[in-house]
């Protein structure tokens, strides 16, 4: 009588191992009382200084230092007390840390002092459009980010966001500002790209651009920054922000496989041990 069982597990053909390789993380050092994350705040130099060293210990390969909200409906702070937020914060960790720092800035004058005070990094949510100066001085950094936006603004990005095809305009915005960016006289081979996850886009439409960042990276090395963003409450309902680090290192584990080169994170350690055990279990190296 022939058994009806399934075969054995061992009669299975063996699977084939993931491409999976993990990013690098950038830790989030919020110079400001406003951010949508209140974990990610803090209210003095002391306190973000102290921030950034503890992310350096849990693993962080980037710092990314800002002292302006980005938020959705935020307003843009005042030049002067931009400045006075996060050049002490990024003069501090410069000296303390080895760590290469971002300044997360759309102000031409903010990110040429920053450099000067020891960052290295320029990340412009406005992809160098916001300030007439800003390639000039984006041109000098070790890296640039350009990020999309849709609009000009996060206080206006979030009102009826439409796209005929979000994959393919986002590229093409991508691909522009590359463009521009080398126009001015930056090295292309400096930039990263980020489709701004958030910035100026349904759930649908972030999620649609985390599935295929693959396909951004044929441009340039891909930036992704997903972490407790509120898209996430979508995918599955949550209490907030707080609620969020589940879905955050999902999305970590998928950019390993789409071949994000950096992801911007508000919790290094968590990520970093995710990713070294998905990692393990992928064969990967």
């Amino acid at each position: 009588m022939r058994s009806s069982r399934p075969l054995a597990p061992e009669a299975a053909a063996p699977s084939a191992p993931l491409r999976f390789r993990s990013p690098r993380l950038m830790g989030v050092v919020n110079v400001t009382p406003d951010s949508f994350y209140p974990g990610s705040r803090t209210a003095s130099t002391d306190a973000a200084v102290e921030r950034g060293l503890r992310l350096v210990e849990e693993g962080a390969d980037f710092l990314d230092v800002g002292g302006q909200s980005t938020r959705p409906g935020s307003d843009p702070v005042p030049l002067e007390e931009e400045r006075a937020r996060v050049l002490p914060v990024i003069a501090a960790l410069a000296k303390k840390a080895k760590t290469p720092i971002s300044v997360d800035t759309d102000k031409a004058r903010v990110a040429a002092e920053a450099l000067d005070a020891g960052a290295r990094i320029v990340n412009d949510v406005t992809a160098l459009r916001g300030d007439k100066d800003m390639a000039r001085v984006a041109a000098r950094a070790e890296r640039v980010v350009l990020m999309h936006m849709l609009g000009d603004s996060p206080k206006t990005m979030q009102k009826d966001p439409r796209y005929g095809d979000v994959v393919g305009e986002v590229r093409e915005f991508l691909a522009e500002r590359l463009d521009a960016f080398a126009a001015a006289g930056g090295d292309r081979s400096r930039a990263w790209i980020d489709p701004g996850i958030g910035f100026g886009k349904t759930a649908e439409q972030n999620l649609a651009l985390i599935k295929h960042a693959g396909e951004l990276a044929s441009l340039a090395p891909v930036l992704l920054g997903v972490s407790r963003k509120s898209f996430l409450s979508k995918v599955s309902p949550d209490d907030g922000p707080e609620d969020r680090l589940p879905g955050s290192l999902a999305l970590a584990l998928w950019g390993g496989l789409a071949g994000v080169e950096v992801l911007r994170v508000h919790d290094v350690a968590a990520t970093r041990r995710a990713l070294a055990t998905f990692a393990a279990a992928a064969g990967a190296r």
